[in-house]
């Protein structure tokens, strides 16, 4: 058996095994559909050839047999902890594991979550996020977490998290909260202290505070890099910049109020 052009063989040997279980599952899942469907002709007496499902099936398995399966969320951890070497210069998905015998209980806590945000800027919110760069014995175990402070009439504009599903827990105060699914559905709902709402993996979602007092959330995410593309920021303050006639075409306004909003966000045409 010959190596792949370019691809290791442990990585082939992989391969094979994940191939070999794929169709396996294939071949028990189709030797079960075809029993079944023998079950009904003998109980009913009809004559029922389920070729047509069967070359469906065949097809689906032959699909997922000639490519590798992918990995949906952060991969598990394969120790008790991998706490981040933040000296390291290996670059990795995720973050090379310190020393076991150089981790202390420091790796693993963090304190001053309980101070406020700075809210005075032109949105009028401050996240402060506790990922494995805060906390380094976070690094492989697919969580994060962070603090909102949004000042009243301040806004957590409207932001994607590309990695992570988002569980909110508003602590005090008010928060007019909500995502847009694919199909431009909006789902929102006004939080008080001790609601929670989540937020699906990827879907952009905002937190508002209309009411008269500073509002304070917690939040959870399902990875422990969760990723953050604030909708304005990423098109209106991009760099290289996205341009005018891209902007005016998708926004529906003219190339001179695309420029305008750009040096809202310090960036030139």
């Amino acid at each position: 058996m010959h190596e792949r052009a370019g691809v290791p063989q442990a990585e082939q040997i992989e391969h094979r095994s994940n191939t070999s279980c794929v169709a396996s599952l294939g071949a028990r899942a189709l030797a079960i559909y075809t029993r079944h469907m023998c079950i009904f002709s003998s109980c009913t007496g009809r004559s029922f050839q389920p070729i047509m499902a069967m070359i469906v099936l065949a097809l689906l398995v032959a699909a997922m047999v000639s490519s590798p399966l992918v990995l949906a969320y952060d991969p598990s951890p394969l120790q008790d902890f991998c706490v981040a070497d933040a000296t390291s210069n290996v670059f990795v998905n995720g973050r090379v594991c310190k020393d076991p015998e150089q981790v202390t209980a420091a790796d693993f806590a963090l304190s001053g979550l309980h101070i406020a945000g700075d809210t005075a800027n032109a949105v009028g919110s401050k996240v402060t996020l506790v990922d494995a760069r805060a906390v380094p014995g976070l690094n492989s175990l697919g969580v994060s977490m962070a603090r909102l402070d949004v000042a009243p009439g301040g806004l957590n504009p409207p932001h994607t998290h590309p990695r992570a599903t988002e569980a909110l827990t508003v602590v005090d105060g008010e928060l007019y909260v909500g995502f847009v699914a694919t199909d431009g559905k909006l789902f929102a709902k006004v939080l008080s202290g001790g609601d929670v709402f989540v937020f699906p993996k990827g879907l952009v979602h905002f937190e508002f505070n209309r009411g008269p007092c500073p509002a304070v959330a917690i939040a959870g995410l399902s990875s422990q890099n969760p990723g953050l593309i604030r909708v304005a920021d990423g098109l209106f303050g991009a760099s290289p910049n996205v341009s005018d006639e891209v902007l005016a075409k998708a926004f529906r306004i003219d190339t001179a109020t695309a420029r305008m909003i750009k040096a809202q966000f310090g960036t030139k045409s």
